[in-house]
């Protein structure tokens, strides 16, 4: 018993010793008017932290930049800039401003989805609304502030033709070759409501283009902007409602998620988690984004000297090339659902898509070019038109019935192979460089 005793004596005694030397009176103060060193033990700290900063930086680098092979594309950006300031050359600008822009569109949309695990349903929903087809807006806005409002419409279009088409046709068509013994199915409801909306665009769009063209206007020139302003408007209001309507659907989804138990524990097994933190995420999103601003601003100024260049028409690359850029991330996205047979998720990425640019990045480009005094409307003339309404019939009478296959796959990309053919042949009188 002594022995614990003094044991216990000896080691109170050298424990007072220890928390002596880590007071921290007892360490030497520094005089900040002399500029002397920091202490070891700071200099250590600022090493561990720089440490951390190093290593973290290193690894969402190799999440962002090196984890996908697309981003081989990445060095085209920088030639771009490099062949037009050294050789002047406006068609090899454009097709590298081109194919710079395909990796930042994609990485764009995965950090999105990023930044969408720290925001919840809510905010989250509205940041796929701005950055999922955030590669358009920037091409659109650049194009506004330069005049050039039918490059917009047109892009625009060929962007809602491709989703609808060659995106949604490819991801059919992949599933249905997986899954050739079967039919695929999806949520039919949903896909109603979505069609519902996308004819409310086409009858956005169809109305400004009569009134133009049956010469019907109170006034000539004038009538068919103010239309275009005030259905531009209304149109933004049924997007907004769209977009709360879908939110409480998946509300509702997630609470009877909960009730069933057995469900809810496979459902845990997948969850996903986020592979960045938010800061970075919020990071990437603003270099990423100002890479393509950078990139649009060069694919504008050259589409005409490309189109001069290459011999093709103007309306061909707004209308399917550059469509492409912005939709890459579609495109892989839905067909990698579709070979889940996840496709309620391909639906969502091809058509919602779809839904994003008619019912929301048209319109807002009306009110943009109304801001800045450019004169966008919402009349993208009867062929332009024609080419969309036709496009969502077709994909509506296809998925009426709530099954997918292969054959529908098919259909809808042979009918975007018709639909580029036909602006290849087609002059656009309004078009400078025709």
């Amino acid at each position: 018993m002594v022995v614990q005793v003094g044991s216990l004596e000896g080691r109170g005694v050298i424990e007072l010793e220890n928390a002596s030397l880590l007071n921290p009176s007892s360490f030497p103060k520094k005089d900040a008017s002399f500029g002397e060193e920091d202490s070891p033990i700071d200099h250590e700290y600022r090493n561990f932290s720089q440490d951390v900063i190093k290593i973290k930086m290193l690894s969402s680098i190799k999440l962002v930049i090196l984890s996908t092979k697309i981003n081989l594309l990445l060095p085209f950006g920088p030639m771009a800039i490099l062949v037009d300031k050294l050789f002047h050359s406006h068609g090899w600008v454009f097709l590298f401003s081109l194919l710079g822009i395909i990796p930042l569109a994609e990485r764009l949309g995965y950090t999105t989805e990023q930044l969408a695990f720290f925001t919840g349903p809510a905010v989250g929903g509205l940041l796929y609304a701005t950055f999922g087809n955030a590669t358009e807006l920037i091409i659109s806005i650049h194009a506004l502030k330069s005049g050039l409002v039918r490059l917009v419409q047109q892009s625009l279009l060929g962007s809602i033709l491709s989703n609808l088409l060659l995106v949604l046709g490819s991801a059919l068509f992949a599933g249905g070759l997986v899954f050739h013994k079967k039919e695929q199915l999806f949520n039919h409801a949903d896909a109603n409501v979505d069609f519902g909306l996308l004819l409310m665009a086409v009858m956005g769009l169809l109305f400004p283009a009569i009134l133009h063209a049956t010469q019907t206007e109170s006034e000539y020139g004038t009538s068919q902007l103010s239309l275009s302003r005030f259905t531009s408007c209304i149109m933004l209001v049924a997007y907004a409602s769209y977009v709360v309507f879908q939110l409480k659907i998946q509300k509702n989804l997630e609470l009877s998620v909960h009730e069933d138990k057995n469900f809810n524990e496979d459902a845990s097994n997948d969850a996903e988690t986020p592979e960045i933190s938010m800061w970075e995420s919020m990071i990437w999103i603003s270099i990423l984004t100002g890479g393509i601003s950078i990139l649009s601003e060069y694919l504008v100024n050259t589409i005409e000297g490309a189109s001069k260049q290459f011999q093709m028409p103007v309306s061909f690359l707004s209308v399917i090339l550059l469509p492409a850029v912005g939709n890459a991330a579609e495109h892989v996205g839905s067909v990698m659902f579709a070979i889940k047979d996840k496709l309620d998720i391909s639906l969502g990425v091809a058509v919602g898509s779809s839904i994003q640019i008619s019912m929301f990045v048209i319109p807002f480009c009306v009110v943009v070019g109304w801001t800045i005094e450019c004169p966008m409307d919402l009349n993208f003339k009867p062929f332009e038109t024609t080419s969309l309404f036709m496009s969502v019939i077709i994909v509506a009478f296809m998925l009426q019935n709530g099954t997918s296959n292969y054959f529908k796959g098919i259909v809808l990309i042979l009918c975007y192979l018709i639909v580029s053919a036909s602006f290849f042949e087609h002059i656009d009188p309004m078009l400078v460089g025709e």
